[in-house]
Parts: structure tokens; sequence; C-alpha cells
């Protein structure tokens, strides 16, 4: 089967991309059963523990520590941020699948979530039935960036120069099968052209080659390279979204290049333990939601880590998760493609 990298968009996964109900339980009736509105309502009585399965850096432990002082400021109880690293976010992950689901642990998760069950054998929980989704936080597209003395000024000529010279051209990314990985894979495919990927243990070390020029491109989630953009040292030549990026206002998207249909985004989210009380999600979504509308942290976020913020239902985190994961499990399989 031939992959068109046609993509159903996150206007429609999500309803209307970036808007956030006024009162997000207002829409919630039925989930507030009076039986249990008393244990919901007391909310957090002890420390929360917040799992991020990324170390520090990045873009995940930063998001989770803004969220966690805002809580924290509005709950007065502690949200403790708990960094269980490894196998690109699923240990972590699993640890919160294996947890009460008392409302007291939660992980905040990555888009590498929705690639982990085609990627990982024997991965050691179900993506779908051992957790619970809370929320789709927000999403960015992923950019392609190269050193300017480059002769990249736009897509069109990384698709005529990789015709030209085929498995000639090199992109970095984040590791085998992150996201940046599998989104090229994607493109290659679309544009009829073949490239070489390298892959790297992070942004940085990616950004650093394709600054000195060891790599022809370096494609990471919008907000890494932006200092570097700005600065002159890279240039970005085209960027994955549905959309042009806040980030990089004058660089055009991959749809806008010439292959319809084709976006990829880094995503986080929260999800929590499977079984988690409908009064108990109902009251959590609450207190997020309340959090993400506040102006200045909207602001931090997005200035700081290029996202537009959706602040979803649990219903439509689990709709998007689900495309995401059928998505990228065709491109794995067949691209025979494996973790690090």
């Amino acid at each position: 089967m031939r992959i068109t990298g046609r993509a159903i968009g996150l206007t429609a996964v999500l309803g209307v991309a970036g808007a956030m109900p006024m009162s997000p339980l207002a829409s919630w009736p039925s989930l507030m059963p009076q039986a249990h509105a008393q244990s919901a309502a007391d909310w957090p009585t002890k420390p929360v523990r917040f799992i991020v399965p990324f170390p520090p850096g990045g873009s995940v432990d930063p998001l989770a520590r803004m969220t966690s002082a805002r809580l924290n400021a509005a709950l007065g109880q502690q949200f403790v941020v708990d960094n269980r690293t490894g196998g690109s976010g699923s240990i972590g992950t699993a640890l919160g699948a294996k947890s009460a689901p008392d409302g007291y642990t939660f992980v905040i998760v990555f888009d590498t979530h929705a690639v982990n069950p085609s990627l990982i054998p024997n991965l050691p929980f179900d993506t779908q039935k051992d957790l619970q989704n809370v929320m789709l936080i927000g999403t960015a597209p992923m950019v392609m960036t190269t050193n300017p003395a480059k002769p990249y000024k736009g897509f069109d000529d990384v698709v005529k120069l990789a015709k030209a010279k085929p498995a000639a051209l090199t992109f970095g990314s984040v590791g085998s099968g992150s996201l940046g990985h599998l989104a090229m894979m994607l493109v290659q495919q679309q544009a009829g052209i073949k490239m070489v990927h390298v892959p790297y243990k992070g942004g940085g070390p990616a950004l650093t080659d394709a600054i000195g020029g060891q790599i022809d491109f370096a494609v990471t989630s919008v907000a890494v390279p932006g200092p570097h953009i700005r600065a002159g040292r890279l240039r970005a030549v085209v960027s994955t979204g549905d959309k042009r990026s806040h980030v990089v206002p004058d660089t055009p998207t991959l749809i806008e290049s010439g292959l319809p249909g084709m976006s990829a985004h880094a995503w986080w989210g929260w999800v929590a333990p499977a079984g988690l009380p409908t009064p108990l999600l109902a009251r959590v979504h609450g207190e997020l939601a309340k959090v993400y509308a506040q102006p200045e942290l909207r602001k931090q976020i997005t200035e700081q880590l290029g996202m537009d913020l959706v602040a979803s239902s649990p219903e439509a985190m689990s709709k998007f998760l689900t495309t995401e994961i059928g998505r990228w499990a065709r491109v794995v399989k067949e691209n025979g493609i494996r973790a690090d």
C-alpha cells in the first residue's frame, strides 16, 4: 500500500482548533452525579504526582512545571513533578498506567505516545485501554531548517536537488521513530524523493550539525530552532503544520509547497490511569482548563514552546490519539522502522 501522506486535519479532529470552552464543566452535566460530587469537590487533599517521562529540558518537563506551579497556587496543594525517563517516554507512562486511578497520579505525554505502540515490542501497557485521556494540551508543527549557506531557499529546491542526486541529501531528527523521522518518510514518499536519515539523541545536537553544515537539514519541533533562525544561523525551509506557524510566519507549509494533506504535529497531553472516576475526571479537566486559559501562561507556552494551545475535552483527545496511532503505525510498518 502506498502512503499518500493525507491526514485528518486538527480542526476536523478537535472541532475549532485552539478553542477553549468558557466553562469546561458546563458542557458535561452528566459527568457530575450527585453521589460523587463531594469527593470530586474536595480534590486534592494531598500532593498530586505529575509523571514526566522525559528528562529536564526539552519541552515536556518545562510544560509540566509551568502547569504544576499554577495549580499549586490555584488549589493550595502540591503538584510534584516526577521525572521517570527512558523508552521514548514509555517507562514513565507505564508507571502511570499501573498507578491507582484516584486522581493523584497523572502523566504528561508527548507525540511519541502515539508512535510507541507500533515501535516498541511488548509495550508494558495498552495505550488505549490502560490509560484515561484527560486533555490534549496543544500542538506544534515541525520545521525543516538548514544552514543559510546551503542552496535550499524553499522546498522546491529540496525536491529538485534530491531528485538530481538520490540519497545524497541528509536530514537529522531526534531519533529513529521520532515524529520528525516519520514525517520525513511521508514527505519523501509523497514528493518522490530519497534522502538519508541521521538519528540524534536530541534536537540540540541535530541543530548543531545543521548549523555546522554536517547535515543538510534538521527536522525538529518549531520552537527548538527559533533562536537560531532569528540569529541568522539557520534558515527555515518549510513547516509541517495545517497552517503557518506564528514562530516562523514567513515559512510556507508542505501543503502550500505542493504536498496536499501533508501535515504532522508535535503534541502534548495529559493522561491518567484507566478507571479514574468520571466526577474526578471532570474536576481535573476543569482545573487544567482554567490554568491554560490564563493569558500570561498562554503567552509563555506559545512563545517558549511554539505551541498552539487547544485544551481539548477527553473525548477529543481520544479521537485525536486514535488517528495518530493508526497513521504512524502504517508508516512504521511499511518502512521497517525500529527504535534506536
